[in-house]
C-alpha cells in the first residue's frame, strides 16, 4: 500500500524541480521500461548493499521509501521514486552487464560516465541509439491524426482522404538498427468515413468507444469491439458544431458510470459536452474568442483547451465553466503570446505544456500559477505535444518536419536537453506515445503515418 503525505507549501525553496506522481489507473504506471531505455541514473545500477544492522527502524524506512514528492522538495539531483530504484535494481541483478540507454546517449555522439562502482565508461558514436521507422502507412493525402487504443495492441489513423483505418501494433522484440520499414497490417478500413477530412480522433480510457472529428462540421461516435477489432452497432453523428472540429477527448463520469465527449473547433468557438450514452450534447462552454485548436484531459472532471486567441483555459464540469485562464508568453521580453496549437498536462495535474504557432513551448506550473520557462525545440509551428508514458520526457511535433524529445527531469527553470528523434519529408501534424511501450506514432503532410521505436540493446 502506498503511503502518502499531504502537499507541503509550494516554492519555499527554489529552484523548482519536477518528478511526476503516479498516474491514474487508466494511464500506464510502470516506469521501468522507460527508465531502461533512457534514464541515465540507472545505467550501472547494482544490487543495494545490505542494510546496517540496528541502524534504522524498518517502519521508518518503509514510510520514507513510499513518500510522494512535491515540486520543491525534490533536489535537482534526485532521479526517481524509491519504488523505481527497486524495480531497476531487480532488473540489474538479473543482468548486470545489460547496458541501459539514457537521454545523454541520444544527445551526445560519445558518452563518458562514471559508474557507481567508480568505473569510467565511454560509448562510441556507432552505439548511439536512435529511433527507427518500424512501419509506415501510406495514404493518397495528408494524414492528420493517429491514436493508440488504450490496450496498445492496435491504433487508428485518420486522413484528409476521409479514410479511417485500424492497424495492428507489431511485435518489437526482434527490432534491429538495420530494420526495413514495412506497411502495417490494416485490420479495418472505412473509406468516406466523413464527408470531409478527418482532423482528430480519440478513444475512451477503456477503449470501447472511438470518436472522430472532421471539417464537415460533424463528430462521429462509434462503438468498438476489441475482440474483433471492428466497429459495431449504429454510429452516432453529432452536428452541433458550425465549423471544423479540431479536437476531441473523453472524460469518465464516475458518478453516472458513463463517458462524456468533449469537442471543440472553429465556427462559434464553443466547446461541447456530449453524453455518450444518449448521444446528446447537453452543455456548450463559451469563452474562447478564437478557434479551439487543442483539448486535453488527464483524468477526472477537468480538461484544458488551447485556442487561436492565444489563451489556455481550464474547465471543470463540476462548476460548469472556466476555472482558470492563462495567456502563455512566448516572447518573455515583450510578454506577447501566440496561437496555442497544442496543450497537454502531466498525469498528476501539476505541469502544463503548451505548443504555439511561433515555434515556442511554454512550461506552466498549474498549482503555483506561474510560468516556468519558454523554449523553442522547433523552427516552425508546434502542432502536437505529449508526455511520455511516465511523463519524464516530452515529445513535440512541428511544421519543421521534425519530432523532438525533451528531457523534463530536474530543474525546469534551466535549459532543457532536447534531441531530434524522428523526421518526415513534410510537416509533422501529430505525435502520440504508445501507452506502455517506448514507441510513438507520427502523422504528416507527406501522406504517411509512421511508427517509431528504439531497438532493444
Amino acid at each position: 500500500m502506498m503511503l502518502r503525505r499531504p502537499w507541503p507549501p509550494l516554492y519555499s525553496a527554489p529552484p523548482l524541480t519536477y518528478a511526476p506522481l503516479p498516474a491514474p489507473d487508466y494511464y500506464y504506471n510502470n516506469k521501468g521500461r522507460e527508465y531502461f531505455l533512457l534514464a541515465p541514473y540507472f545505467r550501472d545500477a547494482l544490487p543495494p548493499p545490505p542494510p546496517p544492522t540496528g541502524a534504522r527502524c524498518p517502519c521508518a524506512c518503509l514510510m520514507r521509501s513510499h513518500r510522494s514528492r512535491s515540486l520543491d522538495t525534490i533536489t535537482s539531483d534526485a532521479f526517481s521514486d524509491p519504488e523505481d530504484v527497486v524495480y531497476e535494481v531487480k532488473k540489474s541483478a538479473r543482468s548486470l552487464h545489460h547496458k541501459r540507454r539514457s537521454m545523454e546517449d541520444l544527445l551526445e555522439p560519445q558518452v563518458t560516465r562514471k559508474s557507481r562502482a567508480g568505473r569510467v565508461q565511454a560509448e562510441p558514436a556507432e552505439n548511439r541509439p536512435r529511433f527507427v521507422a518500424v512501419t509506415t502507412l501510406e495514404d493518397v493525402q495528408a494524414v492528420r491524426c493517429a491514436e493508440f487504443h488504450p490496450h496498445g495492441n492496435i491504433y487508428a489513423v485518420g486522413s484528409n482522404s476521409k479514410t479511417l483505418r485500424i492497424c495492428s501494433y507489431p511485435k518489437l522484440s526482434d527490432l534491429r538498427e538495420e530494420h526495413q520499414t514495412y506497411q502495417p497490417t490494416v485490420l479495418y478500413k472505412r473509406t468516406r468515413h466523413h464527408k470531409g477530412s478527418i482532423y482528430c480522433m480519440a478513444w475512451t480510457p477503456i477503449g470501447d468507444l472511438i470518436a472522430t472529428g472532421s471539417n464537415d462540421k460533424t463528430v462521429k461516435l462509434m462503438r468498438f469491439n476489441s475482440e474483433t477489432s471492428n466497429l459495431e452497432g449504429q454510429e452516432i453523428e453529432l452536428t452541433m458544431h458550425d465549423g471544423t472540429v479540431r479536437d476531441v477527448c473523453f472524460l469518465e463520469d464516475t458518478s453516472n458510470k458513463s463517458s462524456l465527449l468533449i469537442s471543440g473547433g472553429a465556427g462559434d468557438c464553443k466547446i461541447y459536452v456530449t453524453d455518450c450514452a444518449t448521444g446528446q450534447a447537453y452543455q456548450a462552454l463559451s469563452g474562447h474568442s478564437g478557434h479551439v485548436l487543442s483539448l486535453f484531459n488527464w483524468g477526472g472532471a477537468m480538461f484544458v483547451s488551447g485556442s487561436q486567441d492565444r489563451t489556455v483555459r481550464f474547465w471543470d464540469l463540476r462548476t460548469r465553466g472556466c476555472v482558470n485562464l492563462i495567456t502563455p508568453a512566448t516572447n518573455p521580453a515583450s510578454r506577447v503570446g501566440s496561437a496555442v496549437a497544442a496543450v497537454c498536462v502531466d498525469p498528476s495535474g501539476r505541469l502544463l505544456v503548451s505548443g504555439h504557432e511561433d515555434s515556442a513551448c511554454v512550461l506552466f506550473d498549474i498549482r503555483g500559477g506561474r510560468s516556468l520557462q519558454c523554449f523553442k525545440p522547433h523552427s516552425a509551428d508546434v502542432r502536437s505535444i505529449r508526455f511520455s508514458p511516465s511523463a519524464y520526457y516530452l515529445l513535440t511535433a512541428g511544421y519543421d518536419n521534425k519530432l523532438v524529445l525533451t528531457d523534463l527531469q530536474g530543474d525546469l527553470t534551466t535549459p532543457l536537453p532536447s534531441v531530434v528523434v524522428a523526421q518526415h519529408q513534410d510537416k509533422v501534424i501529430s505525435g502520440r506515445w504508445h501507452p506502455n511501450e517506448f514507441s510513438f506514432l507520427s502523422t504528416s503532410a507527406d501522406k504517411t503515418a509512421t511508427l517509431w521505436a528504439l531497438p532493444p540493446i
